[in-house]
């Protein structure tokens, strides 16, 4: 089973940039879909960006496209998500996923709940 663990969370200005990272352990991680989620304080946890196994297909939530950017590189089992021109509303906890049931689809699920396996998140504070 994969295991997930994200980093590089913090504080940042309103109009500043921030990557954070999720390294997957196990042979399987190059064959799942990825996706990064958040969930404000009180708030559900909501959908933010999703790429397919290859690289090739992404998917992002309206309210971060333009801005944010979902990439991978499977020769470090990690999953990468560029966030720039932030804002104090993209301040949540962000968690990395995997849909381990889409292993080797171009399928890019959306949807919190086709993804079974979880990090414990890493957070995103943006100080307006």
């Amino acid at each position: 089973q994969v295991q997930l663990v994200e980093s590089g969370g913090g504080l940042v200005q309103a109009g500043g940039s921030l990557r954070i990272s999720c390294e997957g352990s196990g042979r399987s991680f190059s064959a799942y879909a990825m996706a990064w989620l958040r969930q404000a304080p009180g708030g559900d946890r909501k959908f933010v960006a999703a790429i397919d196994w290859s690289g090739g297909s992404t998917n992002y939530a309206d309210s971060v496209k333009g801005r944010f950017t979902i990439s991978r590189d499977n020769a470090k089992n990690t999953v990468y998500l560029q966030m720039n021109n932030l804002k104090p509303e993209d301040t949540a906890v962000y968690s990395c996923a995997a849909a381990t049931r889409y292993s080797g689809s171009s399928y890019v699920p959306f949807k919190s709940y086709d993804y079974d396996v979880w990090g414990q998140g890493t957070q995103v504070t943006v100080s307006s």
